[in-house]
């Protein structure tokens, strides 16, 4: 029987839920159980050495080993030879990927933090790297003070700025140059998908997710997939899903003021009052006095651009079957075609075209699961003018051919 997995604090801090950002320092000598995080983090190790699970790949951990975690990535200690000292750095992911990719991002690269990371989660530093990341470190401990002794400076002029700012830093130089030797030196066991499931939740939550719809995507059948939720966190699926809605919406009423009726749509909602309803109910205050409360400055910027944002990204999604185009969409906004993809870039990683195929290839999965139409029909209907586009496109998306993945998944589905 698996281990059950424990489902980690939902804030940056234990000691103010407001904090966006934490530091502390942790000791581990043994093994320790799964570990489900809500919140993003970097650990560095100071000293001791052993493997640890990150999403179901086991790694070689010691000094100077450096790991990235996104909000629900599940870990667990596997081993410790020797004695692990290390610092924790918890912060909101959503507010610096927001600032790293509008702020930070003057040349409007394309910037895929989450993928990066993903790829890329533990880097082992060259000496250089090393001394970079610990000064930064440093940094972040006075600003902020250490968690678990409940040492907390006095607040400091621009300290909000300052500890962005860090952060930006600290993901950036974690992240770079270093793929080579991550490659050469990581002793990974072979990849598991299962835990994916978690993030899927986590970044799909506007969207109707079911059992069912997890069955197809992971090639699990339902009940496997309830099991699994189950013996890992102990929680029912729709209880992982309300827990997983809730630390999002947590995220969302204290750094920004999207009306509820949006955060309604944004996070699966049936509407607002469902939204208060399950908020008073899980956190035990109404949500304007939560928001009264613990909303700070910081985050709440450019919500009209967020909210046309939102309104081009809808479109998209709503016409990406009929013949649309960047340039007919940045008219239909009165935008260029560069500030449409880098709306898109922030909001959805990809630029308009590939979020244009990717849509596309998804709703041809459901029609090659679900239909027996031909896959030269299933090309024209869901937007592509040739087979030969749309094969392509498939491939580069699901690297699997369309009539391959229909063989596929009805097989599993019959097992």
């Amino acid at each position: 029987m698996e281990n059950k997995t424990e489902l980690q604090y939902q804030f940056c801090s234990r000691v103010d839920d407001r904090k966006f950002c934490s530091f502390d320092t942790q000791i581990i000598d043994d093994k320790t159980q799964p570990i489900l995080h809500q919140t993003s983090r970097f650990l560095y190790i100071n000293k001791g050495r052993g493997k640890m699970k990150i999403n179901e790949e086991e790694f070689e951990v010691g000094p100077d080993t450096m790991i990235s975690l996104l909000p629900f990535d599940c870990t667990e200690v596997t081993e410790v030879r020797e004695t692990l000292q290390y610092y924790v750095v918890i912060y909101n992911f959503v507010l610096i990927n927001d600032a790293i990719k509008s702020i930070f991002n003057v040349d409007n690269q394309k910037i895929e933090i989450i993928k990066r990371i993903q790829e890329y989660p533990v880097i082992y530093c060259s000496e250089r790297k090393a001394q970079e990341i610990r000064g930064i470190l440093d940094r972040l401990k006075g600003e902020v003070g250490v968690e678990s002794t409940l040492e907390f400076p006095k607040p400091k002029t621009f300290e909000s700025v300052y500890l962005v700012n860090l952060l930006v830093e600290l993901m950036v130089i974690s992240q770079r140059d270093d793929e080579k030797q991550w490659m050469e030196k990581v002793a990974a066991t072979k990849k598991g998908e299962k835990t994916e499931i978690f993030r899927y939740i986590y970044t799909h939550l506007s969207e109707k997710i079911t059992l069912g719809k997890l069955s197809k995507l992971f090639y699990m059948s339902e009940s496997s997939i309830s099991k699994y939720i189950m013996a890992t966190t102990g929680l029912s699926f729709n209880n992982l899903v309300n827990e997983i809605r809730i630390a999002k919406t947590l995220n969302y009423l204290m750094y920004t003021d999207y009306t509820l009726e949006e955060l309604a749509m944004f996070l699966g909602y049936v509407d607002a009052a469902h939204i208060s309803k399950v908020f008073e109910s899980r956190i035990g205050s109404k949500i304007s006095e939560y928001r009264k409360t613990y909303q700070t400055v910081l985050g709440i910027c450019n919500i009209e651009e967020r909210r046309i944002a939102y309104k081009i990204v809808t479109y998209i999604v709503e016409n990406h079957k009929e013949e649309i185009t960047a340039g007919l969409v940045a008219d239909k906004f009165e935008i260029t075609i560069q500030e449409l993809n880098k709306i898109l870039l922030l909001q959805v990683e990809r630029n308009f075209l590939e979020f244009l195929h990717y849509l596309r290839i998804n709703s041809a999965c459901k029609l090659l699961i679900e239909t027996d139409m031909t896959i030269t029909d299933i090309a024209i209907e869901v937007g592509f003018n040739t087979v030969k586009t749309f094969t392509r496109n498939f491939v580069l998306n699901k690297q699997i051919t369309p009539s391959t993945y229909r063989q596929k998944v009805r097989a599993e589905g019959g097992n």
